[in-house]
């Protein structure tokens, strides 16, 4: 279900990043979300992409979203760079993968670029509650940091805040590695930007909080070899479905009449995340925690696919 949302102030952050503040159209307030959570933007082009809430969650007079331009858009952010105060939008309702620990006794938010946006409303929460956390934040050079200015001069941020601009990648390792060798096994750790500093973060971190302490936000899938797929069968509602190679489970059951929600269809939003019966899934997603992944209990089915000859599922 979508709510219609009005465009109430354009800002920009950077010569590439702009915020977009949304309101309701009906006047109303919105209700406040988790931290960390993302939203899907339907655009004036119709096309549907997916954006963290980077505003106080527990203000409910608006929504606040950046969108960076990217140069290989197929239509969303391009799009978002063209709208101006007034213009109207459709959005989901926030959903959230990138969640607090709420066991956690310290926080530590490692953003790279555009992944400050859901660090930055895991930040206000943090501080609203009074829980002691730090934020790295890695960017190309100080012009290219969304919300620099926010960062060092709210006093909510600017004590728990280290900006780091232009680091290389050996001297970022030994920032982290530094960072890292602070912590204990109740602390947790929160880490968004392109995958390959995603990585690094979890490779520095989890030899000392473990790798289950460490919680990532991905933007865009990573390519999986599907050579060696093979077909197999899913189960739902008692009705047996055969899933060939070449599709994924989603697409057979909606082509069987079965409606499932959706979203990005990458494993990225954790729209169509389903509960596992019976049978081993094949984690191919990015929404799934690693723990979650252990459990097996909950599948993608836009990506992930079967270990075993057959699935029953039973969908959210």
């Amino acid at each position: 279900m979508s709510l219609l949302v009005r465009v109430a102030e354009v800002a920009f952050e950077t010569p590439e990043v702009r915020t977009l503040r949304l309101v309701r159209e009906d006047g109303a307030n919105f209700t406040p979300y988790k931290a960390g959570a993302h939203i899907d933007v339907t655009g004036p082009t119709g096309v549907l992409r997916q954006y963290s809430l980077c505003s106080p969650p527990e203000d409910p007079s608006s929504l606040l979203i950046a969108v960076k331009r990217e140069p290989d858009s197929r239509g969303g952010s391009s799009a978002l760079h063209e709208v101006v105060e007034g213009d109207h939008l459709k959005i989901g309702k926030p959903r959230s993968l990138l969640a607090i620990a709420e066991d956690a006794t310290e926080h530590v938010l490692v953003a790279g670029g555009i992944g400050v946006t859901p660090l930055l409303s895991i930040a206000y929460e943090l501080w609203r509650r009074n829980a002691p956390f730090t934020l790295h934040y890695f960017a190309h050079s100080r012009e290219k940091m969304a919300f620099r200015q926010l960062l060092e001069e709210r006093v909510e941020f600017a004590e728990r805040v280290q900006l780091h601009s232009g680091v290389p990648r050996r001297e970022r390792m030994d920032l982290l590695t530094q960072a890292a060798s602070y912590l204990t096994r109740t602390a947790h750790v929160y880490t968004c930007g392109p995958a390959p500093f995603m990585d690094q973060v979890a490779s520095v971190f989890a030899p000392f909080i473990g790798e289950d302490h460490v919680h990532m936000e991905h933007f865009v899938a990573d390519a999986v070899d599907t050579s060696g797929d093979r077909p197999f069968t899913v189960e739902v509602d008692g009705e047996n479905y055969e899933v060939p190679a070449e599709k994924s489970i989603l697409e057979v059951l909606e082509e069987n009449g079965i409606e499932v929600f959706k979203s990005c269809q990458e494993g990225i939003c954790g729209s169509c995340v389903s509960g596992v019966l019976d049978g081993v899934p094949d984690h191919r997603d990015h929404c799934l925690s690693p723990t979650d992944k252990a459990a097996n209990k909950e599948i993608a089915l836009c990506v992930s696919r079967a270990k075993s000859d057959k699935l029953a599922i039973e969908l959210h």
